[in-house]
């Protein structure tokens, strides 16, 4: 039934969202020169890599993410348009509409048992944690929310979080970490 939901509305999301897709490409384009497009790889369910599609919001080249996200990178990133070509990964099946965020590949050495769980799901392109308070929220508040909603996992739910999503995308909350220009790196409880 998920998956169905998920083909349903991430179809129905690329057709009426082709032309904002289309806007934001030649805005990233004319802001960053190309490509238009990021790439990175990232944990799926059961820890399976897979490629994670996002506009750009980053200069290229070397420096800390404060250095190399530019203005318009910002407001990308704060109106969640850099999120828009993941409904690609969602129609390929890597990624559905809800769930835990992906987080690159090299975090996997680093969860405990418990916070691996999150990847019995496949990850989202928004979850519990993003509508809770998104990159705001400590490490440890995030995986509580993902691991909450591995257990509480039903339609109902995801409506309830797709419809808390459109109004946290509106007020811009949580967008970066506190005293980061986007998310602080996950570490590991022992480090």
């Amino acid at each position: 039934m998920k998956r169905a939901f998920d083909l349903v509305g991430a179809g129905v999301a690329v057709v009426l969202l082709a032309p904002l897709m289309a806007v934001t490409a030649v805005f990233v384009k004319a802001t960053l020169g190309g490509p238009v497009l990021f790439r990175q790889e990232r944990a799926g369910r059961h820890g399976a890599p897979f490629t994670l599609v996002k506009f750009r919001s980053m200069r290229e080249g070397p420096g800390s993410d404060a250095e190399r996200l530019t203005a318009a990178g910002a407001f990308l990133r704060a109106s969640s348009l850099d999120e828009l070509p993941a409904l690609w990964n969602v129609l390929r099946g890597e990624m559905s509409l809800v769930g835990p965020r992906p987080l690159p590949v090299a975090y996997l050495s680093r969860y405990t048992a418990e916070q691996r769980r999150r990847h019995d799901v496949r990850p989202g392109i928004t979850g519990l944690a993003q509508v809770r308070g998104r990159n705001a929220l400590s490490w440890e508040q995030k995986f509580a929310y993902d691991l909450e909603y591995v257990r509480r996992r039903s339609l109902g739910l995801d409506l309830r979080i797709l419809a808390e999503t459109a109004r946290a995308v509106l007020r811009r909350d949580g967008i970066t970490a506190p005293g980061a220009a986007t998310a602080h790196e996950f570490q590991g409880v022992n480090r």
